[in-house]
């Protein structure tokens, strides 16, 4: 896909551990139980070291901390690997991703400094006291607002991030003047992609916030629905009927599909918990869905047809080796021109491949629900 001296973009999710419950992360089920498949990997500053060499952080003009399953607030060395970073590139942006309920006033004031002018901290809060906790469980307003305080008042520079539901909806307004009164730079709502059935490849409107088959307290039993408020629905999905009757179904949509890849375009690479490279977070996320059996999703087929996920693994071998020795990377991205969505490799029989199912549906060039999160 590209080589090691390629890359200008990296996406580090540094642990898979976080004191949230969020019902439409990977990580739960349906917010409650963890996610069976996950190990709570972490990486440490050591293992940063020994995976990324300063000339290569030197080229690099942009490394964010972001997780798939975990917060970066709850690893142990996220303050550390900034300043590691930090020290070896003067001029990248530094950012991170964040519920922002954990860690005390010093370690954000801390981050601020070691952040910079080149850093930011996208504050992911989804509601006023009274709401955030619907979606972001077990997290405390109290200490929400006073690590946004500390950040914002010892310099940093911050974006709120606000996923729209029908349950906060009434306080986008409120919510955006008391994020103005605390100093932040940008205000952004975000218009969830997140209700979709992966299994029908249909649109919802609510999503179940426990397991049906589990007992729990009545207070942690309940629904989330969709904004009413059309502005504030993910339009992107309003183009699946259109889709649907253009192609037949969306199963076709995604075997004619072409590729439009969004970390091709950027130079990015993804290294998770585990230390494992990756293309992006989406084909990772796909590796451990927890309401599917163990490596029942297609990616396990191209990581299988390299000798297993190890080849990835990035702290026991050299990052340029796995980018620039391992045809992973180019599995699949040949796969995109196949036109069946079996997600197979067949290095015998080139006829028999399928194109991989997350870059159709995450990348396709005809529905864009990621870039409909942010769209006005």
């Amino acid at each position: 896909m590209y080589r090691y001296e390629d890359i200008k973009e990296v996406h580090l999710e540094i642990t898979e551990k976080c004191q949230a419950a969020c019902p439409q992360c990977p990580r739960n089920l349906e917010g409650y139980d963890i996610n069976p498949h996950l190990s709570m990997s972490e990486l440490s500053l050591a293992d940063c070291k020994n995976i990324f060499d300063p000339t290569f952080i030197a080229q690099l003009q942009h490394m964010f901390m972001c997780g798939n399953f975990g917060d970066p607030i709850i690893a142990h060395d996220t303050l550390e690997v900034f300043e590691y970073f930090r020290k070896y590139n003067s001029d990248a942006l530094l950012s991170m991703h964040t519920n922002a309920g954990a860690r005390k006033e010093e370690w954000w004031k801390e981050l601020a400094k070691v952040l910079g002018s080149r850093g930011k901290v996208i504050f992911s809060v989804d509601g006023l006291e009274d709401t955030n906790h619907i979606y972001r469980q077990n997290v405390n307003w109290e200490i929400v607002e006073r690590s946004m305080e500390a950040f914002i008042n010892a310099g940093g520079r911050a974006k709120w991030a606000f996923i729209v539901f029908e349950h906060n909806e009434h306080q986008l307004k409120e919510a955006e003047a008391f994020s103005k009164k605390l100093g932040f730079e940008e205000f952004q709502l975000k218009k969830s992609d997140r209700f979709w059935n992966p299994k029908t490849h249909s649109r919802k409107t609510t999503h179940n916030i426990q397991p049906k088959k589990k007992q729990y307290p009545e207070q942690l039993k309940g629904t989330l629905k969709i904004p009413t408020a059309k502005e504030y629905q993910n339009q992107a999905l309003d183009k699946v009927e259109q889709i649907t009757e253009q192609y037949g179904s969306m199963k076709t949509y995604y075997d004619k599909t072409k590729i439009n890849c969004k970390v091709l375009e950027n130079n990015s690479i993804y290294i998770s918990a585990e230390g494992l490279c990756l293309p992006c977070c989406w084909t990772a996320s796909r590796m451990y869905r927890g309401f599917r059996a163990f490596k029942s999703e297609p990616i396990w087929n191209f990581i299988d047809a390299i000798g297993g996920k190890e080849k990835l693994n990035v702290v026991n071998n050299r990052l340029e080796d796995v980018m620039n020795n391992t045809k992973f990377f180019t599995d699949i991205k040949r796969s995109w021109s196949c036109s069946k969505l079996t997600g197979r490799v067949d290095t015998n029989n080139p006829g028999a491949e399928g194109k991989l199912d997350v870059c159709a549906e995450k990348c396709g060039a005809d529905l864009d629900s990621f870039k409909g999160m942010f769209e006005k």
